[in-house]
């Protein structure tokens, strides 16, 4: 059931809307994001795909680009690094990162500043995860629901 204002549209009309800059916030998902805002989100190596999606639309198209994503990889690694190793989907183009440890804020030339954490979880947790330097924010917080 939909709830009063909710719209539906065709994939065109949606496409239509982000490439003409009608957008004004986009929240996605990543593979790799660097600690300057690069976005990896298109192709898993070693896996077969059909081509880049929307998302390269997406962060092309839309000035405000928000990523939530898991902290780590399946394997227990990284994926905020200092240089994303996978193609990029943009370049600078991330503003915020959401995961279930951290939210950061994200400047293409100082870097991560860490906003808020889960509670419980440590500035140092959270570095401990984090492949990148980033800098704390005086005002740090636990995340708010």
């Amino acid at each position: 059931s939909y709830l009063p204002g909710s719209s539906i549209f065709s994939s065109s009309e949606s496409f239509a809307m982000i490439r003409g800059k009608h957008i004004d916030l986009t929240v996605l998902g990543a593979l790799e994001l660097s600690s300057h805002g690069d976005l990896a989100s298109w192709i898993i190596p070693g896996k077969t795909v059909k081509g880049m999606g929307g998302a390269m639309d997406l962060v092309s198209s839309c000035d405000n680009i928000i990523v939530t994503t898991t902290h780590t990889t399946k394997k227990g690694g990284p994926k905020i690094i200092s240089e994303c190793k996978l193609p990029l989907t943009g370049k600078g183009v991330v503003k915020m990162i959401i995961t279930e440890l951290a939210v950061f804020d994200v400047d293409a030339t100082n870097g991560l500043t860490l906003l808020e954490v889960f509670e419980g979880v440590s500035v140092d947790e959270v570095a401990s995860k984090t492949g990148a330097p980033f800098r704390v924010s005086p005002h740090l917080r636990y995340m708010q629901q």
